[in-house]
């Protein structure tokens, strides 16, 4: 029996193929290519010595959906697939409701169909808006403030009414904070189309002289610099939450929620001067007002997650910014990098 990765030749989707590999599971693979590389699912396949099927499909793509379904026993769906950035969900939100919540839609349906009812949802940070204080826990109220951020909401309550409907189902819903960096191996990273919406991988294209300047979105914030705060966590300890999430569905049916991050706030400043030492030299950068949809401060109690799960993230802010900068010299294009 396989385990479906949705959105598996993404950042994160292709860092858990590697883990979940080396685990020793069997894996099928779905990605529609829209904001990531086949290139990297080659890659993954070199680095762990073994091979899975890919299918290139859109997830909203019921018909598709049923044939991939259909290929190859399922056992279990970590559910990747989804627009992710904040400031273009503001401005396009019907695009996220349409890929993120119609998307999943379509998946629950197939999995239901053929009795697949075990799941690990890519949910965020975001669903808790502003929140009125940190570090933010799992029982925390959801207040989303972007549009991105409410498709995560509204994911999150589909599958809370889906479990009451039906209490045989298992399912995860794993609240990432910030990811970043690369796996050691500086072979696959985050290789984002077009301008990155992200901070690190903006950093790093700085870095190479891809762009002139990091852009550091609002200096007013009511935090110790001025600058907003996020916890950064490095993707292969992320990733190593799905694990060990995954895991957790064994224990018995019912709707788990965990936060992902490291439990300290970084500052966009304090990442940058991060990243400046594994440079070795300054990231020019330049201060602007702040970004619709932002919040001052975020960052996670993973309390819940560590308890539970046995999960806690080891990796510190030098090594995802380490990790990050060795992906980027030696993939100065990304995936397009021969």
């Amino acid at each position: 029996m396989a385990i479906l990765i949705t959105g598996g030749a993404g950042y994160i989707g292709s860092h858990a193929c590697l883990e979940f590999l080396k685990a020793g599971h069997d894996l099928v693979v779905v990605d529609n290519l829209s904001n990531s590389h086949e290139e990297a699912l080659r890659r993954v396949r070199q680095l762990a010595g073994r091979d899975f099927p890919f299918h290139k499909a859109d997830i909203r793509d019921a018909a598709a959906m049923k044939r991939i379904f259909a290929s190859t026993p399922i056992e279990s769906v970590i559910h990747f697939a989804g627009l992710k950035s904040v400031s273009e969900s503001v401005s396009k939100p019907l695009l996220y409701w349409d890929n993120n919540v119609a998307g999943t839609i379509v998946l629950l349906h197939q999995m239901t169909a053929h009795g697949v009812k075990r799941l690990v949802f890519s949910s965020s940070c975001t669903v808790y808006g502003d929140p009125a204080s940190v570090p933010i826990r799992e029982d925390f109220p959801v207040s989303a403030v972007n549009a991105y951020g409410m498709s995560k909401v509204t994911i999150e309550r589909m599958l809370h009414d889906l479990v009451r409907a039906d209490p045989s189902w298992r399912i995860a819903s794993l609240r990432y904070f910030n990811p970043v960096g690369a796996d050691a191996s500086g072979r696959i990273g985050e290789d984002p189309n077009g301008i990155p919406a992200n901070l690190v991988p903006y950093i790093t294209q700085v870095a190479v002289g891809k762009h002139p300047f990091v852009s550091v979105h609002g200096t007013d914030y009511p935090t110790h610099d001025g600058t907003g705060v996020r916890d950064y966590i490095h993707v292969t300890d992320l990733v190593l939450g799905h694990l060990k999430a995954l895991d957790k569905l064994e224990a018995g049916p019912g709707l788990v929620t965990y936060n992902l991050g490291t439990g300290k706030g970084s500052s966009v400043l304090e990442m940058i001067h991060a990243f400046e030492k594994a440079v070795g030299r300054p990231i020019p950068h330049r201060l602007l007002p702040r970004r619709p949809g932002d919040v001052a401060e975020a960052w996670a109690d993973p309390a819940l997650a560590r308890k539970e799960l046995g999960w806690q993230a080891t990796r510190g802010l030098d090594q995802m910014c380490a990790d990050a900068w060795r992906w980027q010299t030696m993939n100065p294009n990304g995936y397009a990098t021969a």
